[in-house]
């Protein structure tokens, strides 16, 4: 691309953890920004945030102190800061990869990540706990910047379906950009055993990996594998990972002491870094995904990458992203989950089959690509925006 280099700005503001700072950070490190038009890159958000991001001779992190404060200080610095600091890094657009943006800006790209927002049968299995207060306010703040913003980027087709049954979007262009995979979490495929060759001491291990969180139903899954167990006397293990919620923890652990008063057949590690986690996969025969609320599963693309047959909620954008690569169950009923797991373990045959289907299915998902088809979407919305403004002007 000939002429002067772009600068495009990204608000980091409110991704402090999660898959939005995962995704911003692997964007980055993937990017390739000046074969799309851009020059410079400038990020605003938490030291935390920004001490994640790796250098790069065309990136400017700026940290301003209200960013390492709490929701009203970013708030306030968003909506009456952000939009000058733009203009003085003089950015030729802004990208809102938070999916909430009150500033006066153009052209404005804004992401959406976050379908609970937009979901009331997801939201009401809070009761009247804060969070639900706050998805409320979600949603009115991002179908806002949704309908205000020039473009808007869409993680799955099932989030851009959903989304524009709730939002008119008529005008605002938009992009579906699913996520990527890093490449440091592949892992082919291993030989399936038959489940006769598993004993207590080398039990079959079913990972579910995932914040401990209402939509997520965990406690779904330990009642079915209890079914499981009870019925076939196999020595399955099952092995929860991820960060949790308050009162749906208490929701796990009253589960675990029901199903698993011993402790000896569920483990629960909470959140790990990255490294552990990888040996974790490794380590594990099945993959579970029990969510019911998702835009674009990271862990469902992990879990695929990493070489293990998946049985997987039928909700969602799950069966977009897996395809006919696994086994589907019903998340919230738990003999179905233990229908599909039954199903998969029994069959070491089947097991080697959507094991091989589901990493050849995940090689399609790649930050680099992601990266790409980002920056390519940001140059073509400067330009419409632009030559709207000439035709304007002229």
């Amino acid at each position: 691309m000939s002429g002067q280099l772009l600068t495009v700005g990204i608000d980091a503001s409110n991704l402090l953890q999660g898959g939005g700072r995962t995704h911003l950070v692997e964007l980055l490190r993937a990017a390739d920004p000046e074969a799309h038009g851009f020059g410079k890159v400038v990020v605003w958000g938490s030291r935390a945030t920004l001490g994640l991001i790796e250098d790069r001779d065309w990136l400017v992190k700026r940290g301003p102190a209200p960013l390492d404060r709490g929701l009203i200080f970013r708030g306030l610095w968003q909506h009456f800061l952000l939009s000058a600091h733009a203009r003085a890094e003089r950015c030729d657009v802004l990208l809102i990869p938070g999916g909430s943006f009150s500033g006066r800006y153009r052209p404005v790209v804004a992401m959406c990540r976050n379908m609970l927002p937009f979901e009331r049968t997801e939201r009401v299995r809070y009761g009247f706990a804060p969070i639900r207060l706050r998805h409320f306010f979600l949603r009115f703040l991002q179908a806002n910047t949704f309908r205000r913003a020039d473009a808007t980027i869409f993680l799955s087709d099932y989030a851009k379906r959903i989304i524009d049954t709730e939002v008119n979007l008529c005008g605002v262009r938009v992009a579906v950009i699913p996520h990527g995979v890093s490449d440091q979490a592949r892992a082919a495929p291993k030989v399936q055993k038959s489940i006769a060759e598993y004993s207590t001491d080398r039990p079959f291990k079913v990972l579910y990996v995932s914040v401990i969180d209402e939509y997520k139903h965990q406690w779904h899954v330990i009642d079915a594998a209890s079914q499981l167990r009870q019925r076939t006397g196999w020595p399955l293990r099952l092995e929860l990972v991820g960060p949790s919620y308050g009162p749906s923890r208490k929701r796990l652990h009253k589960a675990m002491a029901q199903h698993d008063k011993e402790g000896k057949w569920v483990s629960y590690y909470g959140a790990v870094d990255n490294k552990r986690l990888a040996s974790i996969y490794l380590a594990a025969d099945l993959g579970l995904f029990a969510s019911s609320c998702e835009n674009m599963p990271n862990v469902l693309l992990e879990t695929m990458a990493a070489g293990l047959p998946v049985v997987c909620s039928n909700r969602g954008p799950m069966p977009e992203i897996l395809g006919n690569a696994g086994l589907y169950f019903n998340p919230e009923d738990p003999t179905d989950i233990a229908v599909a797991i039954e199903k998969m373990v029994g069959d070491g045959d089947l097991r080697s089959h959507y094991a091989d289907q589901s990493f050849k299915r995940s090689q399609g998902y790649s930050w680099h690509r992601c990266a790409s088809d980002t920056f390519e979407f940001l140059t073509a919305i400067h330009r419409d925006y632009h030559g709207r403004r000439n035709v304007e002007v002229g």
